[in-house]
Formats: structure tokens, C-alpha cells, sequence
């Protein structure tokens, strides 16, 4: 599907899905450049979001409780090792990351879903959590530092949308309302 035709769908159903704005982004990231009509479609949705005419669905709501279970066990054992030892700079985030991909997912829905995960891992995971964190920091403290550029990734907001819409149009068209007037809206 073309930029054209997502955003014709979605000016058509009202809404855009979060895959309509996945295969927009992709497309905008691998095309060397958009043409005045890929341009002119973005603009369009860019109006129709403002405007509301077009609403974004958001995705299902969803916690993995295992990512708190983990980052509370990280934050213990990581305070207990910093407290005796002074040089040592642990990363909360690559930690639990590594841990987390070792241990299984407990997802959850409703609140009544994640208390029956918590508790389930409480009796059955403990040690397994407790165990992956051990050894998810053994893994950190013997690393070497690669890529110490390296930028964490930011957590997004509710207007995440019109604001990537906003930056792929400056970014790949910069000039292009200066160069090429775009008629009002009705």
C-alpha cells in the first residue's frame, strides 16, 4: 500500500490504525525521496489529525508484569552491590532488558489479571527472577563498554503521532510549502 491510498483509507474510515502508521513510517524511511503527491497526502493527513477528522486507534492496553517484578529484584541486588562497592555503575534498563529475555512473560489485561500474575510469580518464579538478575548483572559488570554514544529509548506520548507525521514532513520536505503552495482545506 502507498502513502496515497493509506491516507485516502484512513480519511475514508475516520480513523488510522497503528499498522497504517507503521507502513507510513516505512515507507517514509526508505524512500530516498517522496514525491509532491506522497507529500501533499501527508500534509492532508497531518490536517485531518489536527483537525480530528481523523483519529488515531490507540493499541490495547497490556503490562507485562514480569518487567515490574524484574526491575524491582534489579533495583534491590543493584542497591546491595552499590552500597559496598563505590566504582561500580550499574545500568538498571540493560539489566532487567537482559533478564527479561530469559524469563517468560506474564501479560495482563485488567487489574484482577496482573494481581494473579504477581502472585503466581511470587510462588512459582521467585527464584528464577532472582537467579536471571544475578546473572544478567555477572553479564553487565564483565562487559566491555561498546558504543558508549548509545542513546536510551524514549517513551512516547500521546501526540506521538502528529508529531512523527510533523517530523517526517520536515525532515523530507523542508522547503516544500515555500515551494509548492498547497490549496485551503474545505
Amino acid at each position: 500500500m502507498n502513502i496515497q491510498a493509506i491516507v485516502e483509507h484512513a480519511l475514508d474510515e475516520g480513523y488510522l490504525t497503528p499498522a497504517m502508521e507503521a507502513e507510513v513510517g516505512r515507507i517514509c524511511d526508505s524512500a530516498a525521496e517522496l514525491s509532491v503527491e506522497e507529500y501533499m497526502a501527508l500534509d492532508h493527513l497531518m490536517g485531518a489529525l489536527l483537525a480530528g477528522e481523523v483519529v488515531t486507534v490507540p493499541r490495547k492496553q497490556f503490562i507485562n508484569v514480569m518487567e515490574e517484578l524484574v526491575i524491582t529484584e534489579t533495583i534491590s541486588q543493584i542497591t546491595a552491590i552499590e552500597v559496598n562497592t563505590d566504582d561500580v555503575q550499574l545500568d538498571v534498563g540493560d539489566i532487567a532488558a537482559y533478564a527479561l529475555n530469559r524469563l517468560p512473560p506474564l501479560y495482563a489485561t485488567t487489574e484482577e489479571g496482573a494481581s494473579y500474575q504477581r502472585e503466581r510469580a511470587q510462588t512459582e518464579l521467585k527464584d528464577l527472577i532472582r537467579q536471571q538478575v544475578e546473572s544478567a548483572i555477572a553479564q553487565n559488570l564483565d562487559r566491555p563498554e561498546f558504543f558508549p554514544e548509545r542513546q536510551a529509548i524514549a517513551k512516547p506520548n500521546g501526540d506521538e503521532v502528529v508529531k512523527q507525521v510533523s517530523t517526517l514532513l520536515q525532515a523530507y520536505a523542508p522547503h516544500f510549502e515555500s515551494q509548492h503552495p498547497v490549496a485551503a482545506h474545505n
